[in-house]
């Protein structure tokens, strides 16, 4: 009886140790930094100061659309770091003058990252510096945020991003912002 009490006690304090040892691992900014990385900080912090956007929100946005796959492609065509369709690249592309698009471009991390941050700053621009509406319309699309806040479907708030109609736009909100946090959090304020 008292060796099985003292076997109870003895994985009690081992499970305690354990369970204490994960906790201090998990909460650990240079384990934590394997899961919010910083890749490409050279074409990031290139593109935020051309754009003059916080170069921690475009590593943000990538964590969230493609976790930092330059590879990748969304089910609805969307490519590379910053997940842009080809029709909203080309649209990109036009406004910067270029006239040598093509779809591939977008699975060149410079290029996609140039493009996005361009993107992100030009719909922080149309909506006064706000990142909550930017970023819903990153991801609805500036036509449908623009009605939602003009029909007051939606406030333009973070508190109230559930009147957002679409919850895949709502998802990418909160994930972006909390992104946005972590890596605030993680690699300091770099604005």
């Amino acid at each position: 009886m008292v060796k099985r009490a003292l076997q109870r006690l003895f994985y009690l304090a081992a499970f305690i140790l354990l369970f204490g040892l994960t906790c201090s691992l998990l909460s650990s900014p240079r384990l934590e930094k394997l899961f919010y990385p910083f890749h490409y900080r050279e074409e990031i912090l290139a593109a935020a100061a051309e754009q003059q956007i916080d170069p921690l929100l475009i590593a943000a946005v990538i964590q969230a659309e493609s976790g930092f796959r330059e590879d990748a492609v969304s089910a609805e065509g969307a490519r590379g770091l910053m997940q842009l369709l080809p029709s909203t690249a080309r649209w990109i592309a036009e406004r910067r003058g270029e006239s040598d698009f093509h779809p591939d471009k977008l699975f060149d991390p410079r290029y996609n990252i140039a493009a996005g941050s361009w993107y992100l700053a030009d719909l922080l621009r149309q909506f006064h510096g706000s990142k909550v509406i930017a970023l819903a319309a990153y991801n609805g699309g500036r036509g449908r945020v623009q009605r939602w806040l003009e029909e007051e479907i939606w406030d333009g708030s973070e508190a109230g991003l559930e009147q957002i109609p679409f919850s895949e736009t709502r998802a990418f909100v909160r994930r972006v912002l909390d992104n946005y946090r972590r890596y605030r959090r993680l690699y300091g304020k770099m604005e």
